[in-house]
C-alpha cells in the first residue's frame, strides 16, 4: 500500500474556547462526551479527500495539533510550531477577549523566538497587512520573515454558538473583520451537535475547502509556504505518523 501524504494544521486559541471539542468533532464526526484540559499538545488525524469528485482526487492525512492555551506554557509551545502548513484559530462567541487575542496567537506562531518580547502586548494595535491574505504588503520585518514567502492558510472558527444564541439574538453576530483582513473563511458552530458539520452544510464545505487549500499550498504550489515549513521539510517527509509529546490531560472544557 502506498504511503499517504500528510499536512500539519495547528488548532490555536485561548484556554476554554473549545479546541479539543472542535478537533474531536472534525476527526471523529461526533461530539466528545468528556472534553479535558490540554497541557502541551495532542494530535488527532483525519483522512481527507483532496478535490473529492474530480480527476485530481487524492487521499491525505490531516494532522490536527490541538495546542494547550494556558499562558503559563507560552514559552514552551514553540516546539509544536515547526513545519506548519495551516492554522485554525478558535474563539468563544461568548468571550470577546478570546476573539481579541486571535492576532496574538498568530503572532506567536510566526515569531521565530517564543521568548522574545511579543509585539502584540496588551494595548498594541494589530496590523492585518502583516498576515497572509492581505491585499497589501505591510512591514513584516519585525518577525524576520519576508511576507512574499508567507502564505500559510488560516481558518477562523467561533464555538459555543448554542450558548451565544441564548444570550443574544441570532442576527447580532457577523463575520469578524479580523478574518476578512486575513483573507480567511470564518464559521460558527456548536461542537456538541453532530449536525454542525454534517455533509453539505456551509461549515463542512468551508472546512473541506480549507483543507484543500492547505494541501494545495503544501504539495502543489511552487511558492515557498513559510520558513516554519521549509526548515523541517526533510524531517516531515521522513515521518510516517505524527510524533509529538502528548502531555497528561485534566478535566476541562477546552
Amino acid at each position: 500500500m502506498a504511503a499517504i501524504d500528510k499536512v500539519k494544521v495547528l488548532v490555536l486559541g485561548d484556554s476554554g474556547v473549545g479546541k479539543t471539542s472542535l478537533t474531536h468533532l472534525i476527526t471523529q464526526n461526533e461530539p466528545i462526551s468528556n472534553p479535558s484540559w490540554t497541557v502541551g499538545c495532542t494530535v488527532e488525524v483525519k483522512l481527507h479527500e483532496y478535490k473529492e469528485g474530480t480527476p485530481q482526487q487524492k487521499t491525505y492525512f490531516i494532522e490536527l495539533w490541538d495546542v494547550g492555551g494556558s499562558s503559563n506554557h507560552r514559552n514552551s509551545r514553540c516546539v509544536f510550531h515547526n513545519s506548519v502548513h495551516g492554522v485554525i484559530l478558535v474563539h468563544d462567541l461568548c468571550n470577546k477577549k478570546s476573539h481579541q487575542n486571535l492576532p496574538k496567537w498568530l503572532a506567536e506562531v510566526y515569531s521565530r523566538d517564543a521568548n522574545a518580547k511579543n509585539r502584540y502586548s496588551d494595548g498594541d494595535e494589530f496590523d492585518p497587512e502583516q498576515f497572509a491574505g492581505s491585499s497589501q504588503c505591510g512591514d513584516f520585518m519585525s518577525f524576520g520573515f519576508n511576507l512574499d514567502e508567507f502564505k500559510t492558510p488560516i481558518l477562523v472558527i467561533g464555538t459555543k454558538l448554542d450558548v451565544a444564541e441564548q444570550v443574544r439574538s441570532n442576527n447580532s453576530y457577523r463575520s469578524s473583520s479580523f478574518a476578512e483582513d486575513c483573507g480567511a473563511d470564518e464559521i460558527t458552530l456548536d461542537c456538541r451537535q453532530k449536525s454542525s458539520l454534517a455533509a453539505g452544510t456551509s461549515s463542512s464545505v468551508k472546512i473541506s475547502r480549507f483543507f484543500d487549500k492547505v494541501i494545495e499550498m503544501r504539495y502543489y504550489s511552487r511558492e515557498v509556504l513559510s520558513p516554519l515549513a521549509v526548515n523541517s521539510a526533510s524531517a516531515d517527509k521522513r515521518r510516517t505518523f505524527p510524533t509529538t509529546t502528548v502531555s497528561p490531560k485534566f478535566y476541562h472544557n477546552d
